[in-house]
């Protein structure tokens, strides 16, 4: 059950504790960024090691968040969104930080040296993935202005979707291109299969954030 009027029942809204949770993708992501810099640099920066263990701690972190969230949730007669959407979005929000976390374990399994033509393309794809969990940030914000009452943008609301949508696909090219070329390189097998199961897991991240911005467009349809 949704009420117009909840803006004037209470002040906040549970979903407001969803931010504190993005704000942790967007720490998993930087992270992920500096520590591909620094594997296909071979350790010119932090050890690689340390910084996958910083993703770690994060994902920790955001689950004691999301636990708190949802501890916490008013009755359902209270809640602004149908609990049902609220519970899946805080799943499929989580599940951008497990695919990070897998991503870097994949990574740190064992040395792996990534040959000369695919380290520009892993990290533009890792920066399109980045990309997409920032633009969730603005999307997750309007929606909850909108919700909440702040604002009445519907349309500029949704095209915050639309541009998490665009960039998800600009992932799914870059992704199946250089899957492409990586299948059909002189490699051992088993660089082939670490290398594959990374560019994997950065693909689900943004397959995770689209979600996120599906149920988001669901919470706000009327």
């Amino acid at each position: 059950m949704r009420l117009p009027y909840f803006g004037m029942l209470a002040t906040r809204s549970p979903l407001d504790g969803l931010v504190k949770h993005y704000e942790k993708i967007q720490e998993c992501t930087d992270l992920i960024r500096e520590s591909m810099e620094c594997f296909v640099a071979g350790g010119a920066c932090r050890e690689f090691l340390e910084l996958a263990e910083q993703v770690n701690d994060i994902e920790d972190e955001a689950d004691k968040i999301k636990r708190s969230i949802r501890n916490h949730l008013p009755r359902r007669l209270f809640m602004p969104v149908e609990k049902t959407l609220f519970l899946n979005y805080t799943k499929a929000q989580d599940n951008i930080l497990d695919d990070a976390q897998d991503a870097m374990q994949w990574l740190a399994m064992r040395r792996l040296d990534i040959p000369t033509p695919f380290q520009r393309p892993l990290i533009e794809l890792i920066d399109l993935v980045d990309k997409a969990t920032k633009l969730l940030g603005p999307a997750l914000e309007a929606t909850l202005g909108l919700i909440n009452h702040e604002h009445l943008d519907r349309i500029g609301t949704k095209e915050k979707y639309h541009a998490v949508r665009e960039v998800r696909h600009e992932v799914f090219q870059a992704k199946r291109d250089l899957m492409s070329s990586i299948y059909s390189a002189d490699m051992d097998f088993k660089d082939i299969y670490q290398l594959i199961h990374f560019v994997e897991e950065l693909d689900d991240m943004a397959h995770n954030t689209e979600n996120c911005a599906d149920i988001l467009r669901s919470m706000i349809a009327r």
